[in-house]
């Protein structure tokens, strides 16, 4: 892992929900944080070998904290597993700066954000944005149930001058049915630019309903990945730049054997949802199996994410 860090104290961890708690990182310098926009994520650097992305979900106008909202995964890596049951208030960690690759179009003339449980994060910080400059903007959000949904009143207070934009949809509530995005999508101006995040069934009915809009009108932010990592193995790599030759065997990825040969490369989820470990590929064919690339770069197989993507040539030549 490189790149800069921050070193920050948990100033407090709130349960959010059944599964949610929420971090408040505050700078231990005391002076002020970087900057960033709505959809902005951090990561947060947990032990040597573990690092993972979490969206932001304050004001962005806030320069002396960060909040991120953190569900415990049952199948956890050790991540959300590490948050939960390790992480407390005083500790001092350390954090990335904040990159943002799901930024918010405040251009647009209506903004129609779709969140499905923890996915609820990045969007809580643009209804944050839009609301503050006085934007139009509507917001549904979905859950299991109404314990696992986070956030619910701080939403309902941003929103109270106007409750009417808030729409919520609970599973337990309508067994059998989900959030009808279709129709969301339908009922909207020509010009309205959409938002998504959430579990991987609603970002495929939300690509499915958004596939015929202009692509600069519809954004998504995934938060678990869609496809196994790659660990076939079974080709090789030419790392053109350190001139180093590396096999890949069966049951590794791209990322573990550049990690194994102490070669410097960045990564954070390694499920090739963030985009941190983005490599130029200069000959081969990759087998991409991330969700941050569009389909014409994966048609293009010019980039590869390494820390999920294996190859469907006998050797790629990397940019390292």
């Amino acid at each position: 892992m490189t790149g800069e860090t921050i070193d920050v104290r948990i100033n407090q961890m709130r349960y959010e929900a059944a599964t949610i708690v929420s971090l408040e990182l505050v700078p231990v310098d005391g002076g002020d944080l970087p900057a960033f926009t709505a959809g902005a994520h951090i990561d947060l650097i947990l032990t040597d070998k573990i690092r993972r992305s979490y969206s932001l979900l304050n004001d962005q106008g806030e320069r002396d904290r960060y909040v991120v909202g953190i569900h415990r995964d049952p199948d956890s890596r050790g991540g959300s597993r590490i948050v939960h049951e390790r992480l407390r208030v005083g500790q001092v960690i350390k954090i990335s700066p904040p990159v943002n690759d799901f930024p918010l179009d405040e251009s647009a003339r209506h903004i129609v954000l779709l969140a499905g449980g923890i996915g609820v994060t990045p969007i809580l910080c643009m209804l944050r944005r839009l609301q503050a400059e006085g934007k139009s903007w509507e917001l549904h959000y979905g859950a299991r149930n109404s314990t696992a949904a986070a956030f619910l009143s701080e939403i309902k207070e941003i929103a109270k001058d106007d409750p009417s934009r808030i729409h919520m949809f609970f599973d337990d509530e309508n067994p059998g049915k989900y959030i009808d995005i279709p129709a969301i999508v339908a009922a909207q101006p020509d010009d309205a630019h959409f938002y998504c995040c959430g579990p991987v069934p609603m970002l495929d009915a939300y690509e499915k309903a958004t596939k015929d809009l202009p692509r600069e009108r519809v954004h998504m932010e995934y938060f678990s990945a869609k496809e196994e990592v790659a660990r076939e193995g079974g080709f090789d790599l030419v790392l053109q730049k350190s001139g180093k030759h590396i096999t890949v065997p069966p049951g590794k990825t791209i990322l573990d054997v550049l990690i194994e040969n102490k070669v410097n490369v960045s990564f954070s989820c390694s499920e090739g949802i963030c985009g941190t470990c983005e490599t130029a590929v200069i000959e081969g064919v990759p087998d991409h199996r991330d969700q941050f690339l569009t389909d014409e770069e994966k048609a293009s197989n010019k980039l590869i994410m390494v820390c999920c993507s294996g190859a469907k040539s006998a050797k790629l030549v990397l940019d390292l």
